[in-house]
C-alpha cells in the first residue's frame, strides 16, 4: 500500500496508448487528479475528471506553460524511446514537478544483447535482478526488428534505447526519478499481439502444433496490462519509490510452451503439442538468437518494498486478451507465419523416422 494517502496531481505523457488507459482509470478512481499529454488524433475513452493536453511528444517543449499549469506533483512518461528525449523531459519538469516516472523495459539487461547476439560471452545468470549487468552495447534490436517496432509504435524514435533514458531520468541533480523496467505485456489492445499465432492455429483445427525444442522451453517475463498498470501507479504515488528501480513481471515465469498450455486450457483445444529438434523444424517457427539465454526476471523488490500484487489473476487475463484477440485479429498477417504445409511435412518426417514419437 502506497504511503501516500493524498489526493496527488499527475500528468501523463503518451496515455493513449496500450497501458494508458488501465493507468488513468485506476488513478483516478483512486481520487487523484490526472491529465494526459497526447496527440489530437487520440480518441482513447477516459474518465470525464481526466484533463487533456494536446500536443506532440516530438515538440514537447512547446506544452511547458500547459504543464506548469496543471501542477503537477508527479509526471509519468509512458514513451520515452531515447537519452535524448530524456534529457528534454528532465529540462521540462524541473521547478514544474517532484518527480519523474520512466517507464523502461527488461531490454536494458545484457541477457537480452546475449540472446540477439550483440553480447558476447557467458550466458547472464539468472533471475534478473535490477542489480543485473546491463547492456554493453546500445541498440540491441536488429534494424529489421527496430522498424517493425517503430511502424506499431509511433513514438520510438532511430536512437530508440532505455538505457541512456534510465541514466538522464536516474542521475539529475535536482529532479528525483523512478524507473519500471516492463515485460512482455498481454492482454486487450496487445499492438503486437503476441498470443495471435497460438491462437490462430487452434482456431483453425490444427490437431498437432510444432515447436523447436529451444523455444519451448524459453522463459520470458511476462504481465496483464492492468497489472503492469497497477505498478506503475504503486510506483507513482509512493515517495519510497524515489530514486530506485523496479522491475514488473509475472511469477513464476512460464515457458512458451507451458503458455501454449495455458491458452489451450482455456479455449478447450485438446490437440498435441509436437517438440521437435531446431534442425527438424520449419524455418518460420524457429526464433533466431541463443534461446539458451533465458530473460526470467525477478519482481521481488517491488513486492517487498512497495507491496505490490497481481489485481488480476491469470485465468480471467487469459479470458480477456483470447477474446479480445479473436475480436481484433491482427490488420495484416505474413501468410508465411501459417504455413502449415511446410509444418505438416515436417511432422510427416517426423513420425516416418526410425525412432518412437510416441
Amino acid at each position: 500500500m502506497s504511503i501516500l494517502l493524498h489526493e496527488m496531481r499527475i500528468l501523463v505523457i503518451g496515455g493513449t496508448g496500450f497501458i494508458g488507459p488501465p493507468l488513468i482509470r485506476q488513478l483516478a478512481a483512486a481520487g487523484h487528479s490526472v491529465a494526459v499529454f497526447h496527440r489530437v488524433s487520440s480518441t482513447a475513452a477516459f474518465p470525464g475528471t481526466v484533463e487533456h493536453i494536446l500536443g506532440n511528444r516530438h515538440q514537447l517543449g512547446d506544452a511547458r506553460q500547459a504543464f506548469r499549469r496543471f501542477v503537477p506533483d508527479i509526471v509519468i512518461d509512458l514513451i520515452l524511446s531515447s537519452g535524448t528525449q530524456a534529457a528534454k523531459l528532465m529540462e521540462i519538469c524541473r521547478g514544474i514537478t517532484g518527480r519523474v516516472i520512466a517507464i523502461s523495459s527488461i531490454d536494458v539487461y545484457r541477457a537480452v544483447g546475449v540472446l540477439h547476439g550483440s553480447e558476447s560471452g557467458a550466458l547472464e545468470p539468472l533471475p534478473l535482478t535490477e542489480q543485473s549487468a546491463l547492456r554493453t552495447k546500445l541498440q540491441t534490436y536488429p534494424p529489421e526488428m527496430l522498424g517493425m517496432l517503430k511502424s506499431v509504435f509511433g513514438w520510438i524514435d532511430d536512437d530508440y534505447d532505455k538505457i541512456p533514458v534510465e541514466q538522464k531520468v536516474l542521475t539529475d541533480p535536482q529532479l528525483p526519478g523512478t524507473v519500471l523496467r516492463l515485460p512482455m505485456i498481454y492482454g486487450p489492445g496487445d499492438r503486437l499481439h503476441r498470443f495471435f499465432p497460438m491462437l490462430k492455429r487452434m482456431d483453425d483445427g490444427r490437431q498437432k502444433i510444432l515447436f523447436s525444442s529451444e523455444l519451448a522451453s524459453w522463459r520470458s517475463p511476462r504481465g496483464y496490462m492492468e497489472n503492469v498498470a497497477a505498478a506503475i501507479a504503486l510506483a507513482a504515488t509512493d515517495d519510497r519509490s524515489a530514486g530506485n528501480v523496479y522491475n514488473v513481471a509475472e511469477a513464476p515465469s512460464f515457458s512458451e510452451l507451458d503458455w501454449a498450455r495455458k491458452i489451450a486450457a482455456q479455449i478447450g483445444w485438446r490437440g498435441e503439442f509436437v517438440v521437435l529438434p531446431s534442425e527438424r523444424t520449419p524455418k518460420h517457427l524457429i526464433l533466431p538468437g541463443n534461446l539458451a539465454q533465458h530473460w526470467v526476471a525477478s519482481s521481488q523488490r517491488i513486492r517487498h518494498e512497495l507491496g505490490y500484487r497481481e489485481a488480476v489473476d491469470l485465468a480471467p487475463a487469459l479470458q480477456k486478451t483470447i477474446a479480445w484477440e479473436r475480436a481484433n485479429p491482427p490488420a495484416q498477417m505474413n501468410p508465411q507465419q501459417f504455413d502449415y504445409a511446410a509444418e505438416d511435412a515436417a511432422l510427416a518426417e517426423w513420425y516416418a523416422g526410425p525412432t518412437s514419437r510416441i
